[in-house]
């Protein structure tokens, strides 16, 4: 039997594929509804807001680090915002900055793109510029009539 086969047969497969598309169309339906802001950046605010979960950190920093839950990750429920802080081996260290980079994030967030205002170019600037392609182009024409001869 074929190992395709095998996969389209498989009916748990199939399913936790449809559920995984399904997710997958939730999560980014819920991230566009929830992207509106502005968001409050405060940090009592924040505070009241975040889901706040502790984790252990990897890599250098030996046992302190990696056996106790010193990282911190902020989720901003309202954004969808998952911020992570893994950074020292101190727990309230790591939390100030978490908060810091989220703040950060949020102000992005925040920013309103200024419109880019059209500017007319002047009469004088055209003549200008096509005074200068003409001259240009003429250059171009000797340049070419003395490598036919």
């Amino acid at each position: 039997m074929d190992t395709d086969e095998i996969e389209n047969d498989d009916p748990l497969r199939l399913a936790a594929q449809e559920e995984a598309a399904r997710l997958k169309a939730e999560a980014a339906a819920e991230r566009a509804a929830r992207a509106k802001g502005p968001f409050p950046t405060s940090r009592e605010h924040l505070e009241a807001v975040c889901e706040i979960a502790f984790l252990r950190g990897s890599g250098p920093g030996g046992q302190h680090r990696n056996k106790v839950e010193t990282g911190v990750r902020l989720t901003h429920p309202p954004s969808g915002l998952v911020i992570v802080a893994t950074d020292d081996r101190s727990q309230s260290r790591n939390r100030d900055k978490a908060f810091e980079r989220l703040i950060e994030k949020l102000r992005e967030l925040n920013k309103v793109p200024v419109p880019r205002k059209k500017k007319r170019v002047s009469k004088r600037q055209k003549t200008k510029r096509v005074a200068e392609k003409r001259h240009r182009s003429g250059v171009k024409k000797l340049r070419r009539d003395k490598g036919r001869e």
